[in-house]
C-alpha cells in the first residue's frame, strides 16, 4: 500500500498542477507540462518540451515503487518488531539523514529513537563544516554502539560518493555483526554499495559545479530517504488516507490542521473538533473516541 502511495501521490501533484490548481510559484513538472501546453508547442511541432518532465514524472514513480517497495519488505517486519532505523553519513549525506529521522517524531509521531540519524562528529557538524569527520574509520560504529544497535535493527550508510571511510568501515561493521545494512550512492558500484545488502545507486551524473554533492545528489538522496521514511510509516499505521493523524500537536498551525482534518472526517463543527483535541490530544485518539 505504501508504495502504491507514493507513486500516486507523484502523480496526482502533476495532474493537479497541470490542471492549474495549487500554488504557482511552486516548482512543479506539472506546471511545466502546462507551460509546454499553454505556449502552443504542439501546434509549433515542439514536441520536445514535452519530453523532459514527462520522463521525469514516469521515473520518478517506477523509481519510487521499486525503492519503496523492495525496502518495504525488509523494514517494515523488523521496526514492527521494535528494531530501529538508523542513517550514518557524514557531512552533507549525514546531515540530510538527521534531516529525515528527526522529522519523523513530529510528522508521524514516532518515538525520537525509533529513526535515528548519525552524522560525523555529531551536533556541531550539522551547522559547521567539519571535512576531516568523514575520514574516521572507528568513530561510525562507536555511535552506533551508543545506542546498543543490534541484529534487530537497520542501518542505512550515506554516501554520496560511495567511498567515504566512516560510512563504508560502519557498514562493513554491521555486515560482521548480522545487522542488515542498505545504503544510497550517487556512484555505482562504489565500494558502499558492494558492502550494503541493500545498497540503492542513484547515478545523477557531474555536479554542475564540479564535486559539490549537496546539489544534485544531495537532491536525490533526500527524495530517496522521503520514500524510505514515509512508506515505512505508511505501513505502520502511521497515516490515515493522506493525514498525518499521529502528528505532535506542537504549533497553533498544526491544532488548526488538526481540528480541519477532524471536521472533514468527523463532519462535526469546529468546536466540537476543538473539544475533541482538548480532550484527547490526538487527531488518531479524537478519530477513535468520536460517538456520533
Amino acid at each position: 500500500y505504501g508504495s502504491i502511495a507514493i507513486g500516486w501521490a507523484i502523480l496526482t501533484e502533476a495532474s493537479v498542477s497541470f490542471l492549474g490548481f495549487g500554488p504557482s510559484d511552486v516548482i512543479s513538472w506539472g506546471y511545466m507540462l502546462q507551460d509546454a501546453y499553454s505556449s502552443q508547442a504542439l501546434s509549433l511541432g515542439a514536441y520536445i518540451w514535452f519530453i523532459p518532465p514527462g520522463i521525469c514524472i514516469v521515473l520518478m514513480v517506477v523509481a519510487g515503487f521499486f525503492i519503496s517497495r523492495g525496502y518495504e519488505e525488509i523494514l517494515f517486519p523488523k521496526i514492527k518488531k521494535g528494531g530501529r532505523l538508523f542513517y550514518i553519513g557524514a557531512g552533507t549525506s549525514g546531515r540530510l539523514g538527521v534531516l529525515d529521522a528527526s522529522e519523523c517524531p513530529p510528522t508521524f509521531g514516532t518515538p525520537p529513537e525509533k529513526v535515528v540519524g548519525l552524522v560525523a562528529r555529531g551536533i556541531p557538524a550539522l551547522y559547521s563544516s567539519i571535512e576531516s569527520a568523514e575520514d574516521d574509520t572507528n568513530q561510525a560504529w562507536e555511535d552506533l554502539s551508543e545506542h546498543n544497535v543490534n541484529s534487530n535493527d537497520f542501518v542505512i550508510g550515506i554516501a554520496a560518493s560511495g567511498t567515504t571511510p566512516y560510512v563504508v568501515s560502519t557498514i562493513k561493521k554491521c555486515n560482521e555483526k548480522e545487522i542488515l545494512t542498505g545504503c544510497i550512492t550517487c556512484n555505482s558500484n562504489s565500494p558502499l554499495s558492494k558492502e550494503a545488502k541493500f545498497p540503492i545507486d542513484v547515478v545523477v551524473g557531474p555536479e554542475v559545479v564540479t564535486g559539490s554533492t549537496r546539489m544534485k545528489s544531495g537532491t536525490a538522496q533526500k527524495m530517496i530517504l522521503n520514500i524510505i521514511s514515509t512508506t515505512l510509516m505508511i505501513r505502520l499505521g502511521r497515516v490515515k488516507g493522506n493525514k498525518m493523524v499521529d502528528m505532535q500537536l506542537s504549533n497553533n498551525k498544526l491544532v488548526d490542521r488538526a481540528e480541519k482534518m477532524l471536521m472533514n472526517e468527523l463532519k462535526i463543527s469546529l468546536d466540537e473538533a476543538k473539544k475533541l483535541l482538548q480532550k484527547h490530544k490526538s487527531v488518531r485518539k479524537s478519530i477513535e473516541n468520536f460517538k456520533t
